[in-house]
């Protein structure tokens, strides 16, 4: 029987379990006294584990390794702690749109012509994103061979410190009567379970607005094992020659540069269990594989990149759930509030919504910054024309004066089946690589757009939602709105606004959940252990094949925790032997 299923594993997990709660809820560990900037690393690191990213998956993965090895994390970005942007739920959406140079969010525009985001800060996108915690479909559990007793009790584990039954005000129980009344049936309440129908689920915002990222994960680690460098960037993973003793590349260290441009350089301890593991996420862990000598050996060798091994599979499948969504000003005041509520249809199209003075307004003006941030930056024209952007903006505020208040109802489409390809655009690992999601590319992805949107005309125009609306704005004013705002730099037709498939097409925007790169089955195999070489892992979202459930995120933290307690119970039974 192989030895991960075998009942010495499952009973050796289950008290490893019991033993993690019983210290989890005694003691709080002082993890800020492992966590500290590069500039301060030594030279030369030696760990049985090298970690690169401390992101959603990266820093529930080393909380489990630190329990069992010695672990170093390299993470790329600063702390969200004590930066209001990142942690008060009112600042979402400025935190997402702030380019400054060393903020949290780098952003980059996709070759589709979608503003997007990408995560440089300890806890990864749990820092940056709108908070909602939900688990993957019994289903997906399935299909990608984990076991759920045991996924279950890694969900849990996450759970204890950074999740949180929202409350439910009158935006949020509007839009959720909304779907019910529409047939988005039937209700389940309040629950993080995937399933069809109307459901409230989880957040990792508390009661009070205060955000809990994957980096308060860190509490469960054992300080003595532990070092986390901020500000750390790794340039390549270093591998021997092949040969003997070593038939095939192994991964054996790192180079990382610090804040000041210092090189630092981080090796494996000499053990056969020590591996480096990527969790940099879904852009930078293929770019890192590329970077280091991993991937399409053409695509390599036209960077002058030395070829360690011929991936062709590296950076592809990329894929984002692409979302579409109306704007709906309100006649009366609503609260400040991210997702909650989400409709979970039989089409596989997700209906969420979120609201606030703060959040929408910065919401509507990020799009207009952006685009003039884009036309300053690139001189490059776009579909949406200067005479376009002001008429959103004069009709905006016709509409809501002085204090905007109303919020979004969005729809994305799960999977999708729709993917694309990332590659290298220069050497430099602080650039972004180039991504392109073919977003709406199969027609499947469309139909299931076209048909979620006609969900979020029937919540707009239903008795529930009624008193958010303004009697005399129609539902074609705020597709007309939306057809105007500069959310993308994609063309739009004669057709946007009358044609929901050409709306859906043309008014596109990334969730942020994009994922794929390094597939299962076609970069690493079944243990995340990287096809062609030894001694390295990715562990993170750009494994997926699918995004799961209605949010990544809870099921990104899962897999931290799962395979750091799997491979601290293949080090076990190694030193047995």
């Amino acid at each position: 029987m192989d030895l991960w299923y075998s009942w010495e594993f499952i009973v050796i997990v289950l008290a490893g379990f019991s033993m993690f709660r019983s210290f989890c809820q005694s003691e709080k560990a002082p993890y800020y006294t492992f966590v500290h900037e590069a500039t301060s690393a030594p030279h030369v690191l030696y760990y049985d584990y090298i970690i690169i990213g401390g992101g959603t998956s990266g820093c529930p993965l080393a909380a489990t390794l630190s329990q069992g090895a010695s672990v170093l994390v390299l993470e790329r970005g600063g702390s969200p702690y004590g930066n209001p942007k990142i942690m008060n739920i009112a600042n979402f959406a400025n935190s997402l749109s702030d380019t400054s140079p060393n903020s949290a969010s780098q952003q980059f525009i996709s070759e589709d012509g979608v503003y997007n985001a990408r995560a440089r800060v300890l806890g990864g996108g749990s820092a940056l994103n709108a908070g909602f915690y939900t688990h993957a479909s019994d289903d997906y559990v399935k299909q990608a061979g984990w076991i759920p007793e045991f996924v279950e009790k890694s969900y849990a584990w996450v759970e204890s410190k950074i999740a949180f039954e929202p409350p439910m005000l009158e935006w949020q129980s509007a839009v959720r009567d909304g779907l019910v009344e529409v047939g988005v049936l039937p209700y389940n309440g309040f629950t993080y379970d995937h399933i069809y129908g109307t459901k409230v689920g989880g957040s990792i915002f508390d009661k009070y607005g205060h955000r809990h990222t994957a980096a308060d994960l860190l509490e469960y680690a054992e300080p003595r094992n532990i070092s986390v460098y901020l500000h750390a960037t790794v340039h390549k993973i270093l591998f021997t020659e092949t040969g003997k003793p070593w038939p095939r590349p192994r991964a054996y260290g790192v180079v990382f540069e610090d804040s000041l441009g210092l090189k630092h350089w981080a090796y494996l301890r000499k053990s056969s269990m020590n591996e480096i593991i990527l969790s940099a996420g879904a852009l930078g862990s293929p770019q890192l594989l590329m970077l280091s000598g991993i991937g399409p050996a053409n695509h390599l060798q036209a960077h002058s990149i030395s070829v360690v091994a011929d991936q062709p599979m590296v950076g592809q499948g990329m894929a984002d759930n692409p979302m579409n969504l109306l704007f709906i000003p309100s006649p009366i005041p609503v609260e400040v509030s991210l997702i909650q509520v989400v409709g979970i249809t039989k089409f596989n199209s997700y209906v969420e919504t979120a609201s606030g003075l703060s959040f929408a307004y910065s919401w509507v003006h990020k799009f207009i910054r952006e685009y003039e941030l884009h036309l300053n930056e690139t001189g490059q024209p776009s579909a949406v024309t200067a005479e376009a952007m002001s008429r959103a903006t004069e009709t905006l505020n016709s509409l809501v004066a002085e204090t905007l208040q109303g919020g979004v109802i969005l729809e994305k489409v799960i999977g999708p089946v729709s993917t694309g390809e990332l590659k290298l655009r220069t050497t430099n690992p602080d650039d972004n690589p180039s991504v392109r999601f073919n977003y709406f590319k199969e027609p499947e992805d469309l139909h299931r757009c076209v048909q979620g949107m006609r969900t979020i005309i029937e919540v707009v125009n239903s008795r529930a939602f009624s008193k958010f609306r303004y009697k005399d704005m129609p539902v074609q004013a705020l597709i007309d709105l939306m057809v105007n705002l500069p959310v993308n730099l994609r063309p739009r037709h004669f057709s946007t606004a009358m044609s929901l498939e050409q709306f859906c097409t043309d008014t596109v925007m990334t969730i942020w959940h994009y994922h794929g790169g390094c597939q299962v089955g076609k970069v690493v195999d079944n243990d995340y252990k990287v096809l062609g070489v030894d001694k390295l892992r990715v562990i993170d979202g750009s494994t997926f094949i699918d995004s799961p459930g209605t949010n990544p995120q809870a099921t990104v933290m899962m897999l931290g925790r799962y395979m750091g307690k799997r491979i601290l119970y293949e080090r076990f039974i190694q030193g047995r032997k």
